[in-house]
């Protein structure tokens, strides 16, 4: 039986990683606002404790979502005390395709990423890059 399944990232500023990931995948950055007013008003939160406003709108203070609508993948962005200290153990690798892989560089490097090194190897050519907080990723 297969199961759905989201990649939660932990991370220092999660509104700052929706937005880079959204940009990177062509995703869309979750609105929570409507679910935050219902909370609101019933009484189960408090909007200066547990919300932020990003872009005007409200928002969760420690979590942001990004989603491809089409397939449902979910990237959820979780704010966390403690730094990154280590590699990653897992990273997700960006698709551009050897045509389009140093252009994808480029417009991921424009965004904030930050290339670490590139890879040509046999049957493989992709650049190892850094996400806006240190997170490996790589394109290919």
């Amino acid at each position: 039986m297969a199961h759905d399944w989201q990649l939660t990232v932990d991370c220092a500023e999660p509104h700052r990683m929706a937005a880079f990931w959204s940009a990177a995948l062509g995703y869309e950055v979750e609105d929570h606002q409507d679910l935050i007013e219902r909370l609101a008003a019933d009484g189960v939160i408090e909007l200066e404790e547990h919300t932020t406003l990003v872009g005007g709108r409200r928002a969760w203070v420690t979590a942001a979502a990004v989603r491809d609508r089409p397939s449902g993948r979910r990237l959820l962005f979780q704010q966390v005390p403690e730094p990154k200290t280590v590699k990653n153990r897992w990273h997700i690798d960006v698709n551009a395709g050897p045509e389009r892989l140093d252009a994808e560089v480029e417009r991921l490097v424009g965004l904030g990423a930050t290339v670490v090194r590139t890879v040509r190897e046999p049957g493989t050519h992709h650049v190892v890059m850094l996400d806006v907080e240190g997170n490996e990723f790589c394109v290919q």
